[in-house]
C-alpha cells in the first residue's frame, strides 16, 4: 500500500529545517549567479560599449553566454556521475568567478567576450548541477517545494537584474558590476567546497573516460551554425548553414548514444516512448516556442507602443513574476496530481503564443503584460512537476543524466527557437522596417510562426503525463529484473 503521508501536503516549514536549509541556500544562490547575470549584463551594454567599443559585436555576448552554458550544462550529470557533486560544483563557481573577473579587466570587446563565454561554462555548470543537487539531495515529498523556492528566486532575479546593472552604472562603473558577481561566485565555490552533505553520495564507478571535448565540440558547432543562420537571411546561405548545423546536432546524438557509461545525455533523450525522452522533447520545443517574447518582444514594444526600454524590459519580466507566483501557489500539491498540473501548465504556454500574436501589434500594452504573466504562469505550474514525475518514472541509474539533462535542454530549445524565430522575423521584413505599421506583419509571424513548435511540445507533454508511460517504465524494470 501507498505511504499516505508521501500524499500529504508539505509545509514550507519542511524544507527551512537544519537539515535542508543550508543545501536549499546553495542551490539557490547557484541559479541566482546565472539567472540575474544576463539581465544585469543587458543592463549595462551601453555603457561597456560606450568605454571600449565592440557594438557590432553585442549580440555574441549573449549568443558565447548561451554557448557556454548549454556546453557546461550537457556535462552536468555526466561530471557528477563521475565525480560526485562537490567537484563539479566548485569549478564552475571559480570558472564563474574567473569568467567575471576578465569580463571586468577587459581593454577590448573580444576580451570581454572572452569572459563571457568562461560566465556561460560557469553558470551553466552551476545550474545543471543545481537540479541534480535537487534531485539527489532532498527527499521526493519536497523537490516541488524546492523547485518552487528555486522558481521564487528567478523572478526575484528577474527584477533585480535590470536594478543592480543600473546601479552600477549609475553610481560606480560597469566593471565593478562584473568584480561584484565574481566575489558571490568566489563565496559559492568555497561554500560548495566545505558542504559535507555534497560529497555524502559516491561518484559511480562505471564512468572512467576523460572529458568528451569532441563531443562537446560538435554539439557548439552545431548551435553556432544554427544561430548563424538568422543574422542575414539569404536564399542558399541560410537553408544551408540550417542544414549544416541540423546534422552536426545529429551527429552529437550519435557519437553520444555511443559512449556507453560515458554518456552526456541519457538513452534517447528526444522521444515519445520512454519519461525521459518525452519530457525532454516537451521541455525542448515549448522552450523554443518561447523565446520569441524574449528576442523580439521589447524591440517591438517600444517601436510599435512607443513605450520605454525599460518597461518593455519589465513587460517580459511579467512572465517571471507568473512563474513565480504559480510555482508557489501549486508546489505543495499531492504527487498523484502532477501530470494535470504539467497538462494545464502547458496548455497555458501555448494560449500565451496566441495571446502574443494578438496583443503585440494591436496592444494594448497591459495586455501584453497579463498575456507574459499567463505565459510564465504556465511554466510555473508545470515547471515544478516535472522534474519530481520525470525521476520517479526514470531508470534511478539515470538521475543525475536525467535532471542536469532539463536545465540544459531548455538553454538548447531557447538557442535554437532563438535562431528558428531570427529566420521568420526577417523575411517578414523585421530587418527592413522603418515604421511601426511597417513591423506589423514581423510582430504577429514571430509568434504564429512559433505555434507549430508548441504543438510538437504538446504531443511530447500528452505522451509524458499519460498512464501509458509510467507502464512502459514498470515494463522495463521487470525486463531488467
Amino acid at each position: 500500500m501507498a505511504d499516505p503521508a508521501a500524499h500529504s501536503r508539505v509545509a514550507w516549514s519542511e524544507l527551512l529545517t537544519r537539515e535542508h536549509a543550508p543545501a536549499l541556500a546553495l542551490v539557490c544562490l547557484g541559479v541566482w549567479l546565472h539567472a540575474a547575470d544576463g539581465l544585469v549584463v543587458a543592463t549595462m551594454l551601453p555603457a561597456i560599449v560606450a568605454e571600449i567599443g565592440g557594438g557590432a559585436m553585442v549580440a555574441w555576448s549573449v549568443a558565447l553566454y548561451e554557448i557556454g552554458s548549454i556546453v557546461a550544462g550537457a556535462t552536468g550529470g555526466f561530471l557528477a556521475l563521475r565525480y560526485g557533486l562537490r567537484l563539479p560544483m566548485t569549478l564552475a563557481g571559480a570558472l564563474f568567478a574567473l569568467g567575471c573577473l576578465v569580463s571586468a579587466l577587459a581593454p577590448t570587446m573580444p576580451v570581454l567576450l572572452a569572459g563571457r563565454l568562461l560566465q556561460g561554462l560557469g553558470g551553466g555548470g552551476l545550474v545543471a548541477l543545481s537540479f541534480v543537487a535537487v534531485s539527489l539531495l532532498f527527499p521526493p515529498r519536497l523537490m516541488a517545494r524546492a523547485m518552487a523556492a528555486i522558481s521564487a528566486l528567478w523572478g526575484v532575479s528577474s527584477f533585480l537584474g535590470p536594478l543592480i546593472g543600473g546601479v552600477f552604472v549609475e553610481a560606480a562603473t560597469w566593471r565593478a558590476g562584473f568584480v561584484f558577481f565574481a566575489v558571490q561566485a568566489l563565496a559559492l565555490a568555497l561554500w560548495i567546497g566545505l558542504a559535507a552533505r555534497l560529497g555524502a553520495r559516491p561518484p559511480a564507478t562505471g564512468v572512467s573516460s576523460p572529458m568528451p571535448v569532441a563531443r562537446l565540440t560538435v554539439l557548439a558547432a552545431g548551435i553556432v551554425s544554427i544561430a548563424w543562420a538568422g543574422i542575414d537571411i539569404d536564399p542558399v546561405a541560410t537553408p544551408a548553414f540550417v542544414a549544416a548545423g541540423g546534422v552536426l546536432l545529429i551527429v552529437f546524438l550519435v557519437l553520444d548514444r555511443g559512449a556507453g557509461a560515458d554518456r552526456l545525455l541519457p538513452p534517447g533523450p528526444f522521444g515519445l516512448v520512454t519519461a525521459h525522452g518525452s519530457a525532454l522533447a516537451m521541455v525542448l520545443a515549448m522552450s523554443a516556442a518561447t523565446i520569441a517574447i524574449t528576442a523580439y518582444g521589447p524591440l517591438l514594444v517600444v517601436a510599435i507602443h512607443g513605450v520605454s526600454a525599460i518597461v518593455a524590459g519589465y513587460l517580459v519580466a511579467c512572465s517571471a513574476v507568473g512563474w513565480t507566483v504559480f510555482a508557489i501557489l501549486v508546489s505543495g500539491s499531492d504527487p498523484r496530481h502532477d501530470p494535470r498540473y504539467i497538462a494545464v501548465g502547458m496548455a497555458m504556454v501555448v494560449a500565451s503564443i496566441i495571446g502574443f500574436a494578438v496583443a503585440v501589434p494591436a496592444g494594448p500594452v497591459w495586455l501584453i503584460a497579463l498575456v507574459a504573466a499567463i505565459e510564465g504562469g504556465g511554466f510555473g505550474i508545470a515547471w515544478t512537476f516535472i522534474l519530481r514525475r520525470v525521476t520517479k518514472l526514470s531508470d534511478p541509474a539515470e538521475t543525475e543524466r536525467v535532471s542536469g539533462a532539463l536545465p540544459t535542454v531548455q538553454r538548447l530549445g531557447y538557442a535554437l527557437g532563438a535562431a528558428y524565430i531570427g529566420i521568420i522575423a526577417n523575411a517578414a521584413g523585421f530587418a527592413e522596417a522603418e515604421t511601426a505599421e511597417a513591423l506589423l506583419p514581423a510582430a504577429r509571424w514571430v509568434f504564429l510562426g512559433s505555434l507549430p513548435l508548441a504543438l510538437v511540445g504538446l504531443v511530447a507533454m500528452a505522451r509524458f503525463v499519460s498512464p501509458g508511460v509510467a507502464r512502459a517504465r514498470r515494463t522495463v524494470s521487470m525486463g531488467m529484473d
